[in-house]
């Protein structure tokens, strides 16, 4: 569904077993400076909803918000069925177990290897040796990594430092994946190699995503492209798949959503700021 009219919520909304996070009717402001008002919207299982806007809109509040690291003004925010406004700390830690994070600046700890800071949570939940080390090899297969297992951040590009913050998220089959603009200060070609890995993610293994982006390049790529699993890469979705569904966009502009739909309908909007922004 697109609109380019804020959506109004209204009553509580309790989530459907298909939706995975639910924005309902959410506001927040910081003192003076309103950053989110009546903000609505979900996500629905295996889809990846991309979060644009210009500086200043929200985007990344919008995720900590998912994550209980902030708390609205008014509205209900719903993560895996339960209602994390309301949540205690300590629910809230055991439910972020279900969910993954790719910071901007990849957010390692540099006095760590990689497989250290990849293994960080399972190690910090005890689980044994041959257990870290097996789940950290699959992980950074995933992202093309194998070979980094014993390196230092410091040791690292910028893209493998951020494909090793990928492989740290996804380590735990979280059902649901955040990333605040994973591809922002990359050249072109790692930029497409992040991209890649977050289509990968969400074909392969169905993750749910809310993803903040300045790159539009980037967001479209993601919205006409699928993982082969037969090559192992990405390629152009062909007409008739059916697989833009998995992906769709959000449109902030002074605190609210103007838009909410996908790739087809955005480029079919005559909104004059939306046309204006993609341009």
């Amino acid at each position: 569904m697109s609109t380019e009219a804020p959506i109004h919520a209204g009553a509580l909304v309790e989530p459907a077993p298909w939706e995975t996070i639910i924005f309902d009717n959410v506001s927040l402001a910081f003192e003076e400076n309103r950053v989110l008002e009546g903000v609505s919207f979900r996500l629905t299982h295996g889809e990846t909803k991309i979060l644009l806007g210009v500086a200043g809109t929200g985007k990344t509040i919008i995720l900590k918000l998912a994550l209980g690291l902030l708390k609205p003004d008014s509205g209900h925010i719903y993560v895996l069925g339960h209602d994390v406004t309301t949540m205690p700390e300590e629910d809230l830690f055991v439910l972020r177990r279900e969910m993954g994070m790719v910071f901007q600046e990849s957010a390692l700890f540099d006095s760590l290897t990689v497989k250290e800071n990849v293994g960080y949570r399972l190690i910090e939940e005890g689980d044994t040796e041959e257990e870290v080390e097996q789940r950290v090899l699959e992980a950074l297969h995933f992202v093309e990594l194998e070979g980094t297992m014993d390196m230092f951040p410091s040791e690292l590009s910028g893209g493998m430092r951020r494909r090793v913050a990928i492989a740290r998220a996804i380590i735990t089959h979280p059902e649901v994946l955040l990333y605040d603009s994973p591809t922002a200060g990359l050249d072109p070609i790692t930029s497409t190699t992040i991209t890649e890995l977050v289509v990968k993610q969400r074909d392969v293994y169905h993750t749910s995503a809310l993803l903040v982006t300045h790159r539009l390049q980037d967001a479209f790529i993601m919205a006409s492209h699928c993982f082969d699993k037969q090559t192992n890469r990405m390629r152009p979705i062909e007409k008739g798949e059916g697989m833009e569904a998995n992906t769709s966009f959000i449109i902030l502009r002074d605190a609210k959503v103007i838009f909410d739909g996908t790739a087809e309908e955005l480029a079919r909007s005559r909104d004059e700021y939306i046309r204006e922004y993609l341009s």
